[in-house]
């Protein structure tokens, strides 16, 4: 238990109380017999099945209507703001929904984000990011069967390195974008925050699609934007060509670093885990 100040009337400080849930397991079988996780593997399936259905229909549909080959215009479409938005806006709705019964992860790279922190076990990682992956690949998939005429002609909404670009540049944008993603998940959920701002309301989806809205349009010149393990994947196991499966390193490794990167600095920078196990064993000693 800890302590935090809060202002009362004439201005007189009193203490707001605030728990911190306790570590997550790291291997929690008897989790395997709940009802809760199955529900909450479905919830993350179907909340990334929808994430790259609407998503990649809005990239697909963005090409289409700025191909001139094609009749489109320059200015046609939605643009980059646009794909920016739907990406952006998908993952607050979808977190909205699913917050309470999943956690609302809808990515590997948050779920090993929070694993790293002990949020969560490693089973239920696991298997969140398998159903990811899978949901990844089925919205995909309904993608390329509904619009199958336009779904290869325009990339199939893979993500790519961008000419002029070099691996290095594309693995540290996708690094810093993802590290920006997660660190704003971890503030957003933090418990202590919530009990010291609680004059602040703050719904912890709206900031996180804004952290995916703001990464979109810095990054998608350069890699199409990642940030998500499983929304590359999927869209490569469908469009299936050569340069969407050389790439796709790029889109695990950087990911994992960033998520990885801002669950410690989240941890033992800003809530100051490594100092508070210090003081403890030093008032065990």
């Amino acid at each position: 238990m800890a302590k935090d100040l809060d202002v009362q009337e004439g201005g007189a400080p009193a203490a707001r109380d605030y728990k911190d849930p306790p570590p997550a397991p790291l291997l929690d079988m008897e989790e395997l017999r709940k009802w809760s996780l199955y529900r909450a593997v479905i919830a993350e399936f179907v909340a990334t099945l929808l994430f790259l259905y609407v998503s990649v229909l809005t990239v697909i549909g963005y090409k289409a209507q700025t191909d001139a080959n094609a009749g489109g215009v320059d200015c046609g479409g939605v643009g980059i703001l646009g794909i920016a938005w739907a990406f952006g806006g998908m993952i607050f709705v979808l977190v909205y929904c699913t917050a309470g019964i999943s956690g609302g992860h809808i990515n590997p790279a948050v779920t090993m984000g929070l694993f790293l922190a002990r949020k969560v076990s490693l089973v239920r990682t696991v298997l969140y990011i398998v159903a990811q992956c899978l949901g990844a690949i089925c919205g995909c998939g309904l993608v390329k069967a509904f619009q199958s005429s336009y779904y290869t002609r325009y990339g199939g909404g893979a993500n790519e390195l961008a000419d002029g670009y070099n691996k290095g540049t594309g693995l540290g944008a996708e690094i810093i974008g993802t590290f920006v993603l997660v660190y704003t998940v971890f503030s957003a959920t933090d418990p202590k925050r919530n009990a010291r701002d609680s004059h602040v309301p703050v719904l912890a989806p709206l900031p996180i699609g804004f952290a995916v809205f703001m990464v979109h349009l810095a990054t998608i010149p350069i890699t199409g934007t990642g940030i998500n393990p499983a929304r590359s994947f999927g869209a490569a196991v469908i469009y299936n060509k050569e340069k969407a499966w050389d790439d796709q390193w790029i889109f695990w490794v950087g990911p994992m670093i960033g998520a990885a990167a801002a669950a410690l600095y989240h941890q033992f920078i800003l809530r100051a885990a490594a100092i508070k196990a210090l003081g403890s064993f030093r008032s065990n000693a």
